[in-house]
Order: structure tokens, then sequence, then C-alpha cells
């Protein structure tokens, strides 16, 4: 068993620790918030009653196999840097795991460097529903694949990570080549996530495949007829015997064999579990490791090099070959090129 411990006791942390009921390989002992309201609370609710209000006395005593790293991104780096040099053995960071090039420059360096084990929570990649339309992808149901479109109706940084986590999954995290993609709106970049509104980008990948991303509420089209930016996220794949459609709150699909098949699932059960599954993964990996977490740092940090190049390519009007070095302030570039708009 796992000694886990989280750092952050926000609402998104909540999700982390409601799927600990699912969670078979390890316990969550401790957690961690310099808000003691809202650290007392979480104790409460989850009846976890080891607390601290400094996290580098938590990792001290505590010394957890696997911490969860529940905190605003602005602050990413910095603590990812204390565990890694705490020798934390895994961590599981939420996303987004940057906001722009500075940042994800320093988290370049620092995957390179540590010996910790970090994964990014996108965790739609092990929601049920979706692992068994993988699956049936994997076993050349739909055949070979040609191209794949997914959208999102929040804003690129928000639910981009998801979205893009969600293709590279697809296509066995073959790494991006280029990008040619537009922008608009910056009403959201002065935000606690500084991100265009929308954006639209073309997508070619180095196993061939090409791939269409929409996000924003102009972006991205309406899934189940939900009108909330947060029911949205979705990913097609289509190959040449037919395709597979996973959406949050439903299922598609078309094979030879089986011929249109669709069903519905709720979001919610379905999260959970999917969390659950993303945390055993992180134990998967401390087990044995060639089984590499499918959302590890430097496979996050290229989906997040495609952001900023769907970002500069937008600014440039040109296609940007990946990966790419992103410019400096790049957020406030974009603030003055909306401004002048």
């Amino acid at each position: 068993m796992y000694k886990c411990a989280m750092l952050g006791c926000g609402g998104r942390a909540r999700g982390h620790a409601a799927a600990y009921k699912h969670v078979q390989g390890g316990t969550l002992s401790a957690i961690c918030d310099m808000n003691l309201e809202r650290l007392n609370a979480f104790s409460k609710d989850f009846g976890i009653k080891t607390t601290y209000s400094s996290y580098e006395k938590m990792l001290e005593k505590e010394k957890p196999d696997v911490l969860h790293i529940v905190t605003p991104p602005t602050i990413r780096h910095s603590v990812m840097k204390i565990a890694s040099d705490a020798g934390v053995p895994a961590v599981v960071i939420e996303k987004p795991i940057a906001i722009q090039g500075e940042d994800y420059r320093d988290l370049v360096k620092l995957a390179d460097s540590t010996s910790t084990k970090f994964c990014v929570n996108t965790q739609l990649n092990f929601h049920p529903a979706n692992l068994r339309m993988k699956q049936l992808v994997n076993d050349g149901k739909i055949g070979e694949i040609k191209f794949i479109d997914a959208s999102a109706r929040s804003t690129p940084v928000d639910q981009g990570p998801h979205v893009l986590q969600l293709v590279s999954s697809y296509i066995d995290n073959s790494r991006p080549k280029q990008v040619f993609g537009i922008i608009s709106g910056g009403e959201n970049l002065s935000s606690h996530q500084p991100s265009p509104d929308d954006a639209t980008a073309t997508i070619f990948y180095q196993n061939g495949v090409r791939a269409s991303v929409s996000f924003g509420l102009r972006g991205g089209p309406l899934a189940d007829g939900n009108e909330s930016r947060y029911q949205h996220k979705r990913v097609a794949v289509y190959g040449t015997k037919g395709f597979a459609h996973w959406r949050m709150n439903g299922w598609e699909c078309f094979t030879q064999e089986g011929g249109y098949e669709s069903g519905v699932h709720s979001y919610g059960e379905e999260d959970v579990l999917g969390q659950a599954g993303l945390t055993e993964a992180i134990f998967a990996w401390l087990d044995d490791d060639k089984n590499v977490h499918p959302t590890h740092l430097k496979q996050s940090l290229a989906e997040f090099n495609l952001l900023m190049g769907m970002y500069h390519s937008g600014m440039t009007r040109e296609p940007i070959s990946l990966p790419f070095d992103p410019p400096d302030n790049i957020i406030e570039a974009l603030k003055g090129m909306f401004a002048s708009e």
C-alpha cells in the first residue's frame, strides 16, 4: 500500500480524494492547506486526521510515496521543485501544467533532471467509456486512423490539456510536428488561467495522423445539447473502416462487425472511476519503470508546447513547426494584440 498525501484542499482536490474509495493500491493519509477553515472542512468530510498548514513540514514528516498537488497553475514549478528536491517518488499535478513560455522552460529543465515520477491529472484518459473506445481502436475495429476531431467549449488552457491528451492517447502519444491555428478573444487573458477565449487548429503528428481541435464557446460544438461550457469535452477518431466518438455523457461508434452503436453514461460516475484509474496508474509506474504513466510530465509538456504553438501561429498567421521555443511574455503579447484590435 502506497502512502499518499495532498497539497491543496480546494474544490478540485475533492475529486482526487473521493476517488480513493475505488483505489486499491494506496491510502490518502495526510493533507495540507494554508487556509485552516478549508483544511479542517476537508479533514472532516474525508476522515483524514493528519493535517498540515506547511507543505515542507508535511513532506519532511510524512515522507509520502505519492503527492497530489492541487494548487493554482501560477505556482506549478516552485512546488514541483520542492517535491523533487525532497525526494518524493511520485507526484500527480493538476492541469494546466504551465501558463506560458517561461514556466514551460523551467519545467522542461526539471523533467530532464528529476528522479520524481510526475504525471499530469488529465484523468479523462481513464474514464471507463473512453477506455472502451480506445480498446476498440487499438483492436483495429475502425481500421487505420486517418483523422481525429476533438473539441471543448472552455478556453484553450482550461480544457485544452484534456482534449490534447485525449488525441495523443489514441495515437500512442505520437508527438505533434506542426500546428496551424487561429485564436480570438482576450477576455480571459487576465484570469487566473490566462488564455485566449477561443482557438481552432489543424495539427500534424509524427505518425502521419492529422487532427482538428477547437476550443471556446464560439469554436467548440455543443455536446448532447448541453449549453454549459464544462459539459462539452469530446474526441472522435475516424478510420478506414469506421469511427469511435467519446463524449462526456455518451459515446457512439461504427464498425464493420457491429454496425452503428451508441450509449450514454454519467460523467460524475465515470470521472471518479477515471480519477481512481489515473491514481492506480501512478502506483503501477512506481512498481515497474516500464509502466510509464500515459500522462507523464514530458508527454504533457509536449502537449503544452503544442498549445503555445497554437497561440504563436494565431499571432504570426503562420504554421509553427514543433517543438518550438515559445517567446517570453506571450500572454502580455496576446493582451497587446487583442487590445489593438
